[in-house]
């Protein structure tokens, strides 16, 4: 499902009108009527107390559709106008004259204590305030309505995206009101999607009120992860069929890295795992991970990795499937000298992650070089030291700076943290929605590197395999979450459910769970 910025939405808006000629008022009745059916789907509209708060830009008009539907069909509704009523123009103010010549009370909102009462004592709320336009933080009146419907308790629909959150980030505007449903129009809204917007959204519901498809299919670059399917694992094989990597990493303090991304490859379904790791830590991973198989490396005084190791690495290398670069790898010079000496050379898939990232940050041009796939999976921290941005800066604008570093970098970025972002050279992003906030844990992206990699040996393209590890990896910390609750999840509980993950994804997710991975239910 594809995800629009809100410029793009409305020139989609723009070309419905223009080319088509779905004029804008049956686009309006079509939103209201959509959320309208929401509303009557889950909570039902007879007998029952209903206020519609609108503001005076469109997402008020789709609010006064609402209003009309809910009377005409035995609910008892009020509408509060907030802002200047004059200045409703196009189907907003048609729809404003036809309410308001029904038997429903409209109401320009001068204060909060003319409505409490209202508030207290109706069954549910629609919010038609700002829609996704909201450009600065919400105050005055505006903020004093939101704070009482937050604290009412009452059950709250918003029309396109709860009212307080961008429309492009999904941060809050101030505040923000907490939705219980929201329907969205056209598409969903990059703010319905990133948190905190998703979050605030509840249930969301896409309704594409008469959008033909073809105007939007392959002009939006962002969608939603909805990965492909795994090849079927061929009875006949043996170990080497299902891929054969090479990790590079660990150091005198980091155990945990190497051996999780190595181990987590083939409890993904990997086939061979080989640890190139400092000789003097390799006994020790090995008793945990003893199906890894070691090639232990020459370490420096401090013991890390040698340079020294950079010409049999690179041999190795030219045998194996894909080299994951970076693990525990360390900061120190040597080591990160290591890094960006391999990465020129090595000529096979490489997926740079920790440490090794923070090592190409040196020298990117290695990056944009190479002539085979390069995978990259930051944080913000280390997508700061890439961009040489500031996290906030990043986190403000995740989606466009995605977009332009992994074009300029010719690498499939993944950004990690909730709902991580997959950005590919030629500018498209894939917002993941498996995953929770227990997998914010040392080690889990270590987990993810190693299951991207399982996913290439199991048989996909690069590219698919970058959006099925990360599916995975996601879908395996929430099965952890469902047995375990979120608090306590370590990378070890992510990699012991891998192979439950691979199980139900090779079924065929159950509705719920496909429910739950859909990001917008279509209306």
């Amino acid at each position: 499902m594809k995800v629009s910025r809100v410029s793009e939405m409305r020139a989609l808006d723009r070309t419905a009108i223009e080319k088509f000629g779905i004029v804008e008022e049956l686009l309006m009745e079509n939103a209201g009527g959509a959320v309208y059916f929401a509303l009557l789907k889950e909570f039902g509209t007879k007998d029952k107390k209903f206020l519609v708060f609108c503001g005076i830009g469109n997402n008020g008009g789709d609010g006064f559709v609402i209003a009309r539907k809910i009377h005409s069909n035995g609910g008892a509704v009020k509408v509060f106008i907030l802002g200047d009523q004059s200045k409703f123009k196009g189907a907003a103010k048609l729809n404003l004259d036809i309410v308001s010549r029904l038997p429903i009370e409209v109401r320009q909102l001068e204060s909060i204590e003319s409505m409490k009462r209202d508030v207290y004592h109706c069954d549910a709320i629609v919010d038609g305030i700002f829609g996704t336009g909201l450009t600065r933080d919400v105050g005055g009146l505006y903020r004093e309505v939101m704070e009482l419907v937050n604290g009412s308790g009452k059950t709250v629909f918003s029309v396109d995206i709860p009212s307080g959150v961008h429309g492009d980030t999904g941060k809050i505007m101030g505040i923000a009101l907490k939705a219980h449903y929201t329907v969205t129009f056209g598409l969903p809204k990059i703010g319905n999607m990133l948190f905190p917007g998703y979050d605030l959204c509840g249930k969301l519901y896409v309704t594409h009120i008469s959008f033909p498809p073809s105007i939007y299919e392959d002009s939006i670059k962002v969608e939603i992860n909805h990965p492909a399917k795994l090849p079927p694992r061929d009875q006949n094989a043996h170990k080497g069929d299902f891929g054969e990597v090479l990790f590079i990493g660990g150091a005198s303090s980091y155990f945990g890295a190497p051996y999780f991304a190595a181990l987590s490859f083939m409890k993904a379904g990997g086939g061979y795992s080989r640890l190139a790791a400092p000789e003097s830590m390799t006994p020790f991973i090995a008793n945990k991970g003893s199906e890894i198989v070691f090639v232990p490396q020459k370490e420096t005084s401090a013991g890390n990795l040698s340079i020294e190791n950079r010409g049999a690495l690179l041999e190795l290398s030219e045998r194996i499937d894909m080299v994951v670069l970076g693990p525990g790898l360390s900061l120190e010079e040597e080591s990160q000298e290591l890094a960006r000496e391999l990465a020129k050379q090595i000529n096979k898939p490489l997926l740079i992650d920790g440490d090794g990232i923070t090592a190409l940050c040196k020298d990117l041009q290695i990056v944009k070089e190479r002539k085979a796939e390069t995978i990259l999976t930051p944080h913000l921290g280390e997508m700061s030291r890439i961009t040489k941005m500031t996290v906030r800066e990043i986190d403000a604008n995740k989606i466009d700076i995605l977009q332009r570093t992994a074009n300029e970098l010719n690498a499939m970025i993944v950004l990690k943290g909730a709902h991580s972002l997959i950005g590919y050279p030629d500018e498209s992003v894939f917002i993941n929605m498996s995953g929770n906030a227990g997998m914010a844990t040392a080690g889990s992206g270590d987990v993810l590197t190693g299951t991207i990699a399982a996913m290439f040996g199991l048989g996909l393209s690069v590219q698919d395999a970058v959006r099925k590890g990360v599916f995975i990896h996601g879908f395996s910390g929430d099965l952890a979450a469902e047995d375990k609750g979120q608090d306590g999840i370590t990378a070890q509980d992510i990699l012991d459910y891998l192979p439950l993950a691979m199980k139900l994804d090779r079924e065929g997710l159950d509705e719920s769970l496909r429910d739950r991975y859909v990001g917008a239910r279509t209306l």
